[in-house]
C-alpha cells in the first residue's frame, strides 16, 4: 500500500487544473442549431412522451440505466469520522471516479445535510427516477443498517452500502478459498470478529449466508466480548451476543480457526495468533495499520493464511473488486435491488476467478513471474481486468434466477464479449507501470529542482515508493520552495552540482540547462557521463526549457543504444479508455525509411514490454509524392524484423482506426482488428496528431517516452503537471529495472 501521500499535493492535485475530479460532457452533438434543436426544444417532446406513456423507455432516452448516485450524509467518512457533508465530498468524487473507472458507470455524488435518517430515507425515495442505482457511502452505524434495509424495502433499484457489503464480499471470496487451503468444513468453523461497526456487521452475516454457524461465531467490540450478560448493547449487537464466559479479545482467540479484524491497528499480538488453531485464517483488515501485520502474523506463526488490506502484502481485500461490478451487473439487467445471492454470486465469481490461470498481462502489471490460487493469492488483484466479465455477469444472472431482473439477458457470452469491448484497453495503464516501478524502485535525478511540480512529484515519488529522488539545483532555493508550499523534502537527496564542496558533478550529465552558464564544457559532461555509474538510474529533465533544447544535449552526449541507429520517441493516447501509440512525435523530423522501421519497433516494444499490449501496427501516409515509397520500404523492413506482428501500410489514419473502414478499404489485409500503434511518415504530422487528440477529444496523453538512449533518460515538456512527472517517473525506473536485468 502506497505510503500517505504529503498534504500539499493532495491538495494540489485535487485544485489543478479545475477543482474536483469530475465533470459532466456531452454524449451527443451540440454544435449546430439543428443539435440544440434534438437536444432540447422542440425535439426533447419525443423521448418525454414515449417515457411518459412507458417509463422502461428512460432506459432507451436517458443515461438513467448507466446512472449511480454515490449518497453521504458524512457521519462516518473513512477514518475521519463524522465530519460532515460537505467535508466528505472529495471521498464521494474519489468512489465516482472508480465507479467509471472500473466498469464505465457514470455517478452523481450526493452529499446531504441530513444527519436524520428518515431525512436520508426520503431523499433517496424522491432521487429515486433519476438514477439506475443508489450507492450508500459513509454514513454511520448502526442508522446505515435501518436506512439501507428500509430503501431496499421501499425502491425497486438496487440500493447498496459499501461499507457494509463490500468488505464482506471481498473477504467472503478470500475464506471461501482460505477454508479450502486450509481442509475446513465451513459448517465447523469457527470465526472471532474484531469490530462491530457496520464493516463489521455486515461481514458476520455474509459469513453465515456463506455457511458458516451463527453458533461459531464470537464478535468483540471496544467494550470486549459480545454476551449476553452485557446491558450496553443496541438491537444489531444484541444480534451477536453469545453465551460465554470469555471476556477478552485474548480469550476467545486461543483454539479459534478464523479471525477478521474490521477494527483498529494493533488490537492481535503474536500471542494470540500462536494460541489460534492449526493453521489459522487470519484476516486483519483495518485500514491503514492492520489489527497485526503481515510480518508480525508470520513470524508468529508460518503456517497462519493472511489477508489485509493493504498493496504491499499477498490476498488484499480491497472493495474495488466489489461494487463496481456489482452494480455493472445489476444495472445491465435492470435489477430490482441487490440480494444476497447477488452478492454471493460476486464472492464465488471473486473466489473461482482464483483458481484461473493468471494472464501475462496481469503477471507483468505486478512483475511478477508466476501467480497461482494458494495461500498467498486467495483473491484476484484489483487490476486484474477479468473481474469484470467475471463478477458482473455472475451477478447479473444471479438477478435473473431469482426473477429481479427487468430486463434479463438471454445470451451471456455475447455480454462478455460487450464487456471485454467495453474495456479493450484494460485497466491500469500507468498503473502496471507503477506497480512495477515500486518492485524495485531507482534513484531518480530531477535536474530542474527549482520548479515547485519537479517538488511535489518528487514528494510522491519518494511517498509512494516509486523511487528515491535526487533534487539537482541550488540547496537554498530547492529548500525555500519546498517549506513556502509546505512540502517536506525529508528523505529525498539534494545535489547542488556546481558547490566546490560536493563531489556529486556526476550528476550534472545530460541536460544544457545545467551544462551552458555554469562553467560546463560538453567535453567536461561528457567525461561525467562516463563516470556516473552507480549515481542516478535515471534522469528527468526538461519542463524550464523548450523540448528542442533540452533534448538536444542528451543526442549530443549520450551514444545511441546498442542495436540502434536513431532516438525516438512515442506518446501513449488513451481516447475513450484504449490507448493507441504514436511514434515518432518529438524527436526525427523527417526519417528515411530504415529509421522509420527503426522507430515502429521501438514504439511496438513500448507496447510491449511497458503496457502489456498486443501490438498491432499501422504505417500512416497518403497517395502522392516520394512519401508512399519511403513508408512501403519502412513496412517491409518492419515485417522483416517482427513477422509476428499484425501490421498493415501505407494507410490514411482513419483506415487504421475505423473498423468498419479497414474493412471496406483493406480486405484480406494482414490487420483483422484496428491498429493500436500508428507510426507516422513526419513528425509534423505525429505530433500535431496527439496535440489536436488531446486538446479537442480530451484524450489523456502520456510521453514523450524516449528509446535508443544508451542511458535511461527523458525529457519533460514545459507544461507538464505533477502528476505527468509523476508518471514518467514510472516509466524511467521500469526502464532503467529492465536495463539493469539486460546487463
Amino acid at each position: 500500500m502506497a505510503n500517505k501521500p504529503h498534504f500539499s499535493e493532495a491538495l494540489e492535485y485535487h485544485e489543478k487544473p479545475r477543482p474536483g475530479k469530475l465533470e459532466i460532457r456531452s454524449t451527443k452533438p451540440t454544435a449546430t442549431q439543428s443539435d440544440l434543436s434534438l437536444a432540447y426544444t422542440p425535439g426533447v417532446a419525443e423521448p418525454c412522451l414515449a417515457i411518459a406513456d412507458d417509463p422502461d423507455a428512460a432506459f432507451r432516452y436517458t443515461n438513467r440505466g448507466n446512472l449511480v448516485a454515490v449518497v453521504s450524509n458524512g457521519t462516518a467518512v473513512l477514518g475521519l469520522g463524522n465530519i460532515g457533508a460537505l467535508a466528505g465530498k472529495p471521498v464521494m468524487e474519489g468512489k465516482a471516479v472508480l465507479f467509471k473507472r472500473f466498469a464505465d458507470i457514470d455517478v452523481f455524488d450526493l452529499e446531504i445535510d441530513a444527519p436524520d435518517p428518515e431525512d436520508v430515507i426520503r431523499f433517496c425515495e424522491l432521487l429515486a427516477p433519476t438514477v439506475g442505482g443508489i450507492n450508500l457511502e459513509d454514513i454511520k452505524a448502526p442508522e446505515c443498517f435501518y436506512i439501507e434495509e428500509t430503501l431496499r424495502e421501499r425502491l425497486d433499484i438496487p440500493v447498496f452500502h459499501d461499507d457494509q457489503h463490500g468488505t464482506a464480499i471481498i473477504s467472503g471470496a478470500a475464506f471461501l478459498n482460505a477454508l479450502d487451503l486450509t481442509g475446513r468444513d465451513i459448517a465447523e468453523t469457527n470465526v472471532v470478529f474484531s469490530g462491530a461497526g457496520a464493516a463489521g456487521v455486515a461481514t458476520a452475516r455474509f459469513f453465515i449466508e456463506l455457511g458458516v454457524d451463527p453458533a461459531n461465531i464470537v464478535m468483540t467490540d471496544s467494550r470486549g466480548v459480545i454476551h449476553d450478560g452485557r446491558d450496553d448493547l443496541n438491537d444489531i449487537k444484541r444480534e451477536f451476543a453469545v453465551e460465554t464466559e470469555a471476556r477478552t479479545l485474548d480469550d476467545v482467540m486461543e483454539g479459534a480457526d478464523a479471525f477478521v479484524g474490521v477494527s483498529v491497528a494493533g488490537t492481535v499480538s503474536k500471542e494470540m495468533v500462536r494460541s489460534m488453531a492449526d493453521r489459522p485464517i487470519v484476516f486483519a483488515l483495518a485500514n491503514p495499520d492492520p489489527e497485526i501485520t503481515y510480518p508480525d502474523a508470520k513470524a508468529a506463526r508460518d503456517d497462519v493464511v493472511m489477508a489485509t488490506g493493504r498493496s504491499d502484502y499477498p490476498n488484499q481485500v480491497n472493495n474495488v473488486l466489489g461494487f463496481p461490478f456489482i452494480f455493472r451487473g445489476a444495472l445491465d439487467v435492470r435489477a430490482r435491488g441487490v440480494s444476497e445471492g447477488m452478492k454471493v454470486a460476486a464472492a464465488r465469481g471473486l473466489a473461482d476467478l482464483a483458481r484461473e490461470p493468471v494472464p501475462d498481462s496481469v503477471l507483468g502489471a505486478y512483475d511478477m513471474d508466476r501467480l497461482s490460487f494458494g495461500t498467498e493469492y486467495l483473491i484476484p488483484k484489483p487490476f486484474d481486468p477479468r473481474v469484470l466479465w467475471t463478477v458482473a455477469p455472475a451477478v447479473a444472472k444471479a438477478a435473473i434466477d431469482e426473477g429481479l431482473a427487468g430486463a434479463p439477458i438471454t445470451d451471456f457470452d455475447a455480454y462478455r464479449a460487450q464487456l471485454h469491448a467495453r474495456f479493450r484497453a484494460s485497466y491500469g495503464l500507468i498503473t502496471s507501470i507503477t506497480t512495477r516501478a515500486m518492485e524495485q524502485p531507482k534513484r531518480v535525478a530531477y535536474p530542474h529542482a527549482h520548479d515547485l511540480r519537479i517538488i511535489r512529484a518528487a514528494r510522491r515519488v519518494a511517498d509512494e515508493g516509486i523511487g528515491s529522488p535526487i533534487l539537482l539545483g541550488d540547496r537554498e532555493r530547492i529548500e525555500f520552495l519546498a517549506s513556502d508550499a509546505g512540502i517536506s523534502i525529508d528523505g529525498m537527496e539534494v545535489v547542488d552540482p556546481v558547490s566546490e564542496d560536493s563531489d556529486r558533478l556526476r550528476y550534472a550529465t545530460v541536460l544544457e540547462e545545467l551544462r551552458r552558464g555554469r562553467g560546463l564544457s560538453l567535453h567536461e559532461a561528457e567525461r561525467q557521463v562516463a563516470e556516473r555509474e552507480g549515481a542516478a538510474d535515471a534522469v528527468l529533465g526538461g519542463l524550464t526549457t523548450y523540448y528542442p533544447e533540452t533534448i538536444r544535449p542528451a543526442l549530443q552526449v549520450l551514444n545511441v543504444e546498442k542495436g540502434r541507429s536513431v532516438v525516438s520517441s512515442v506518446y501513449m493516447v488513451v481516447v475513450g479508455g484504449a490507448p493507441f501509440f504514436f511514434a515518432d512525435c518529438a524527436v526525427n523530423i523527417e526519417p528515411t525509411a530504415e529509421q522509420l522501421a527503426e522507430i515502429a519497433l521501438a514504439a511496438t516494444e513500448t507496447a510491449e514490454k511497458d503496457f502489456h499490449r498486443d501490438p498491432r501496427v499501422a504505417f500512416i501516409s497518403y497517395a502522392g509524392g516520394e512519401e508512399p515509397a519511403r513508408v512501403r520500404k519502412a513496412l517491409e523492413l518492419f515485417k522483416r524484423a517482427r513477422p509476428d506482428v499484425p501490421v498493415d501500410g501505407e494507410m490514411q489514419a482513419d483506415s487504421a482506426v475505423v473498423s468498419e473502414l479497414l474493412e471496406q478499404r483493406r480486405p484480406g489485409g494482414s490487420l483483422t482488428e484496428t491498429a493500436n500503434v500508428l507510426v507516422f511518415p513526419n513528425l509534423t504530422a505525429a505530433n500535431a496528431s496527439y496535440k489536436l487528440l488531446n486538446r479537442l477529444a480530451g484524450a489523456e496523453v502520456i510521453g514523450p517516452i524516449l528509446s535508443g538512449l544508451s542511458k535511461t533518460v527523458h525529457v519533460l515538456q514545459r507544461d507538464a503537471s505533477v502528476n505527468d512527472v509523476v508518471n514518467m517517473t514510472a516509466i524511467a525506473v521500469a526502464e532503467a529495472q529492465r536495463r539493469e536485468t539486460r546487463s
